[in-house]
C-alpha cells in the first residue's frame, strides 16, 4: 500500500517541538516500521522526471525561415540573463514575442516516453543550433507534440521552469500491511499510529487532525431518494445524499497530484473525489447518476442466480444469488455492492445530478463476489477486511462538501442513514498478569491507558490489577486480550521487547488430532536427533506438477501471484524450496521435518490430508577430528522411518519396493496392506528444477493413517531380562533380484517367539559367487526371558530358519570350509 508523505502530514499536529520528527520523511518511515507498518520502500516522487532541471523561460526575439528547409525556422531567443541563443526549431507555432521553454545545450531531457537524452550544440542544415524549444511531451509535462509550449505573456524570461510550474514533489512510503491491519489502510489510519507513537515516546500529546467538520448543510430537499435494505445481514448500514447541478470536469491540480503520487490515474472530479476519500479515510464511496435511478429509490438486495448484469468494463456477468446488489425502484441492478459499478448507472461527462453512497456491507459476501467475478477492486479489498462503521455518515458529509466545492451544485437532500441495529463496541478485559506473561514486560497502568486511549480505545473500567476497554470500530480484528497486548507492544516499539534470560519454547502441537501426545513425542525425538522443524506455504506453484497431478489439484481462483496459484498436492516442492534456499547460503547438511497438509479435488469433493514430511541432504554427522563424515543414504532414511513407527507403537509394518515419478529407490511403508508413507531419493531432473546439485531424500508419512494404527494401550514397560541374549550369524547366497525384505518376511512368518531381532550386516557381490548372485550376512538375536537357552534350542530355531530360506528362496547356506 502507498502512503503519500505530503498527504499524511496534513493529519499530523503542527508543533514546533515536533517539527524535526514530522518534517523528516525518513523519521516517519522509522516510526511506521516500529509500530508494525513495515516500510518496504521509501522513494521520492517527482511530478516530472528530474524536475525540469536546467530548463528556463526564454523570449523569442525573432523567427525566420531556414534557407534550405521550409519547415524549419531559425530563431533568436533571449535566455533572460543577457544572452541570445540561436536555435533551429521545427515547430509550426513558433513566433517572435512568445515566451517559451528553452533547453540550452547540455540540458538533460526526460520525455514522457522513451529514454532521456542530452541537448547538444549542432548544425542543422548548415545552421548552428544552441538548444531546443520544447513541447509538452519532450519534457514530461504532458502528451502533446502539436507544437512548442507557449506561455502567457506575463511569464518572466530567465526564470527556471521548475519555479514557474511549481512542480509537485513528494515522498512515498510503500507499506507492507498484514491482513489484520485494515485500520491502517488509509492516511488517517496511519496518522493515528504516528501520533500514538509520538505521544508515548516523546511525552507530547499528539492527536490526528480530523478532516471532518460541521459545515454540512442541505441547500434544498428537491432530490430525496428512499433507501430500503431487504436483508440487514448483507448490509448493516447504508447512507446516501443527493447533489444536483454539478459539472463533471477535470479535477484541480492538488487533487490530481495527490492521486498520481500514490499511483492512481485521475478520471474526473467526481470519481477522483471518491478515490481521494477512500485513501484518506478507508471508506469506499460510490456515485450514481441520480437521473438514472428509477423511482427515486435505492434497494439493497440479492437477485436470482444467473441474473445478467453489465458492469462498467462493458462485460456481461452472471450474478450469484449471494451477490449483494444495489438496485433501483424497479428492482433493476445498478451496482455489485462494494465491488464494481454498472455501465448504465455510473457518472458520465453529461451527468448533472448524483447520488452518493456510503455503506457497510458484509465482508464475507463481498469477498465471495470479488472472487467469483474476478474483480479485486480497492473498495472490495477494504470491505472484505471490515471498515469503520462509525464514520459512514461523517465521510459522506465530507465527500458531499468536496463535490460542492470542486464540481459545484447544491446539496439537494439531507443525509438518509439506514442503520436499524447500531453495532455495540466489543469490550475486552486485560489483566496486568496476562500482559506481563505475554509481553514479558512490566507496564505501568498509566502507560497502558495512555497508549490505548491514543489508539481510540475507550476505558470502560479500571481495577487494581486489570483494565476493561471498548475496542474502536476501526479495529474489527481485535477480539481477545492478546490483540490488545499486541497494540500496546506495537506502540511501545517491537524493538523494546525485553528478552528474558530463559525462553520456554514448545513445539507445534495440534490438539485437534486424535492423539496429540504422539505428535509431541515424535517432535521431541526428531529435534533431539538434529532435525529442525520448518513451516512452508500450503499455496504453491502449479509449474511443479505434471498434468495428471494438476487434474486433481485445488486451484486458486483469484490468486495474488502467478507463482502461488494452487493448493499443494504434495509436500515435496515446498520442502525443496526451503532446501534450495539453505544450500544457496552454504548450509549443506540439512535435516528438516514439517507437519503440513496436502489438498486434492476428486470430482466435486475436496480432500485435505495431514502429513509428516522429512527432508534429508548432505552428511549424517558433522566432520570433526575423530570421526569421518558419512553421507545420508536410503538406509539412514529408512531407519528414521522405522524409529518413528516404533515411537508410535506400530510394529507390524513392512516396506515394499515401488515406482514413483519423482523418487528413485522408492519404498512404500504399509500396515495391514494400508500404505502409511513412502521414502526415496529425489530424481535429478526434479532437483535441477530447484537448482539443487546434491542428493536429497524424502520421507512422507500419512499422519492421519499413522494415528489410526496407534494404540497407546499396546505400549508397555517390562524389566530387562536377567538372562543373556544369544546371537547367531548366517551367510547365505541368493539371487540378486531377491530383496532383504523378502528374507525378513520369510523369517517373520515362522513366528519364532524367542527371535527378538534380525539384522543385515554385510552385502557382498562378486563374479566368483556365480551369475546374478549375491551374498548376505545376517545376524539373529534370541532371548528366553525365563531361562538361559541351550545350544540345542538355538540350533533347532536356526535350522528352521535355514530350511525355510532354502525351500522358499532357493538360498544356499555358506558354511566354513
Amino acid at each position: 500500500m502507498k502512503i503519500s508523505y505530503n498527504w499524511l502530514i496534513e493529519y499530523l499536529p503542527i508543533d514546533e517541538d515536533l517539527s524535526k520528527i514530522i518534517g523528516n520523511p525518513q523519521k516517519i518511515a522509522e516510526i511506521l516500521t516500529s509500530v508494525g507498518l513495515e516500510v518496504e520502500n521509501l522513494e521520492k516522487y517527482e511530478q516530472v522526471r528530474n524536475g525540469l532541471e536546467g530548463l528556463l523561460i526564454g523570449e523569442v526575439l525573432s523567427s525566420e525561415k531556414h534557407p534550405d528547409a521550409d519547415k524549419l525556422k531559425i530563431t533568436s531567443v533571449s535566455n533572460g540573463h543577457g544572452e541570445t541563443l540561436q536555435i533551429v526549431c521545427g515547430a509550426s507555432n513558433v513566433a517572435a514575442g512568445q515566451k517559451v521553454i528553452v533547453a540550452p545545450a547540455g540540458t538533460q531531457l526526460y520525455p514522457v516516453s522513451g529514454e532521456s537524452f542530452t541537448i547538444k550544440k549542432a548544425k542543422i542544415r548548415g545552421v548552428e543550433s544552441n538548444g531546443m524549444l520544447c513541447a509538452e511531451d519532450e519534457i514530461g509535462l504532458g502528451n502533446s507534440h502539436e507544437g512548442i509550449i507557449v506561455l502567457p505573456g506575463n511569464a518572466t524570461a530567465g526564470m527556471a521552469a521548475k519555479e514557474y510550474y511549481n512542480l509537485y514533489n513528494d515522498w512515498i512510503f510503500e507499506i507492507g500491511l498484514t491482513p489484520n491491519r485494515m485500520d491502517a489502510m488509509s492516511h488517517i489510519g496511519v496518522a493515528k499510529d504516528v501520533c500514538a507513537y509520538i505521544s508515548h515516546h516523546y511525552n507530547k500529546t499528539a492527536k490526528p487532525v480530523s478532516p471532518f467538520n460541521n459545515k454540512f448543510k442541505a441547500d434544498n430537499h428537491s432530490k430525496n431518494v428512499e433507501i430500503e435494505i431487504k436483508d440487514h445481514a448483507y448490509c448493516e448500514r447504508y447512507a446516501g445524499v443527493s447533489i444536483s447541478g454539478i459539472t463533471v470536469a477535470e479535477s484541480p491540480e492538488w487533487l490530481k497530484n495527490k492521486l498520481k503520487s500514490i499511483g492512481l490515474r485521475p478520471v474526473n472530479n467526481i470519481v477522483d473525489i471518491t478515490n481521494f476519500i477512500l485513501h484518506e479515510t478507508g471508506q469506499p464511496l460510490h456515485a450514481f447518476d441520480l437521473d438514472k435511478i428509477k423511482g427515486d429509490k435505492v434497494i439493497v438486495e440479492t437477485l436470482p442466480e444467473g441474473t445478467p448484469f453489465i458492469t462498467l468494463d462493458e462485460k456481461e456477468r452472471k450474478l450469484s444469488k449471494n451477490d449483494i446488489m444495489i438496485c433501483n425502484g424497479d428492482n433493476e441492478p445498478m451496482c455489485i455492492a462494494g465491488v464494481f459499478g454498472g455501465l448504465n448507472s455510473g457518472v458520465s461527462s453529461s451527468t448533472t445530478n448524483i447520488f452518493l453512497e456510503s455503506a457497510v456491507f458484509n465482508p464475507a459476501s463481498i469477498r465471495k463476489s470479488m472472487l467469483l467475478h474476478n474483480l479485486r477492486t480497492e473498495a472490495a479489498v477494504r470491505f472484505e477486511k471490515g471498515i469503520n462503521i462509525s464514520l459512514t455518515v461523517e465521510v459522506l458529509k465530507r465527500a458531499a462538501m468536496l463535490v460542492k466545492e470542486i464540481a459545484g451544485g447544491k446539496i439537494s437532500s439531507e443525509i438518509t442513514d439506514v442503520y436499524p441495529v447500531p453495532r455495540k463496541k466489543k469490550e475486552i478485559s486485560l489483566s496486568n498478569h496476562y500482559l506481563k506473561k505475554i509481553s514479558g514486560k512490566n507496564y505501568h497502568p498509566d502507560t497502558v491507558k495512555n497508549i490505548l486511549t491514543s489508539l481510540n480505545f475507550t476505558i470502560v473500567r479500571e481495577g487494581i490489577d486489570n483494565i476493561q476497554v471498548a475496542v474502536p470500530f476501526s479495529n474489527p480484528d481485535i477480539s481477545i486480550p492478546a490483540d490488545v497486548i499486541e497494540e500496546i507492544m506495537r506502540i511501545d516499539g517491537l524493538d523494546n521487547i525485553e528478552i528474558p534470560t530463559t525462553i520456554n519454547m514448545a513445539p507445534a502441537i495440534d490438539t485437534g488430532l486424535k492423539n496429540a501426545l504422539e505428535k509431541e513425542r515424535i517432535i521431541g525425538w526428531l529435534t533431539g536427533n538434529g532435525f529442525h522443524e520448518i513451516f512452508t506455504n500450503s499455496i504453491t506453484n502449479s509449474k511443479y506438477f505434471n498434468d495428471e497431478t494438476l487434474a486433481t489439484t485445488v486451484k486458486i481462483i483469484n490468486s495474488l501471484s502467478e507463482g502461488l496459484n494452487v493448493m499443494r498436492p504434495s509436500m515435496l516442492p515446498t520442502g525443496l524450496e526451503c532446501i534450495s534456499y539453505n544450500l544457496n547460503r552454504k548450509n549443506s547438511n540439512l535435516l528438516f521435518f514439517e507437519f503440513g497438509k496436502t489438498y486434492s479435488k476428486i470430482e466435486n469433493d475436496y480432500h485435505e490430508k495431514q502429513n509428516l514430511a522429512l527432508y534429508f541432504t548432505g552428511n549424517k554427522n558433522e566432520l570433526n577430528w575423530n570421526s569421518v563424515a558419512k553421507k545420508i543414504d536410503i538406509y539412514f532414511v529408512k531407519g528414521i522411518a522405522e524409529a518413528i513407527f516404533s515411537l508410535a507403537g506400530i510394529q507390524n509394518y513392512e516396506f515394499k519396493i515401488a515406482e514413483n515419478e519423482e523418487l528413485n529407490e522408492c519404498l512404500i511403508s504399509a500396515v495391514k496392506d494400508v500404505n502409511i508413507g513412502f521414502i526415496g531419493s529425489v530424481k535429478k531432473p526434479k532437483l535441477e528444477s530447484f537448482s539443487i546439485k546434491q542428493p536429497v531424500y524424502f520421507l512422507c508419512i500419512d499422519w492421519d493413517k499413522l494415528i489410526s494404527f496407534t494404540n497407546n494401550a499396546d505400549i508397555s514397560f517390562e524389566p530387562i531380562s536377567k538372562f543373556p541374549q544369544v546371537q547367531r550369524d548366517l551367510s547365505i547366497l541368493i539371487d540378486k533380484n531377491i530383496s532383504y525384505a523378502e528374507i525378513e518376511n520369510v523369517v517373520k512368518s515362522l513366528h519364532i517367539k524367542k527371535l527378538k531381532n534380525i539384522q543385515l550386516f554385510d552385502v557382498f557381490e562378486n563374479e566368483k559367487l556365480g551369475e546374478n548372485k549375491k551374498s548376505l550376512a545376517i545376524n539373529f538375536t534370541f532371548l528366553d526371558k525365563e531361562k538361559t537357552m541351550t545350544d540345542d534350542e538355538i540350533e533347532t530355531m536356526m535350522n528352521k530358519i535355514i530350511s525355510n530360506l532354502e525351500n522358499k528362496l532357493n538360498a544356499i547356506i555358506r558354511r566354513n570350509a
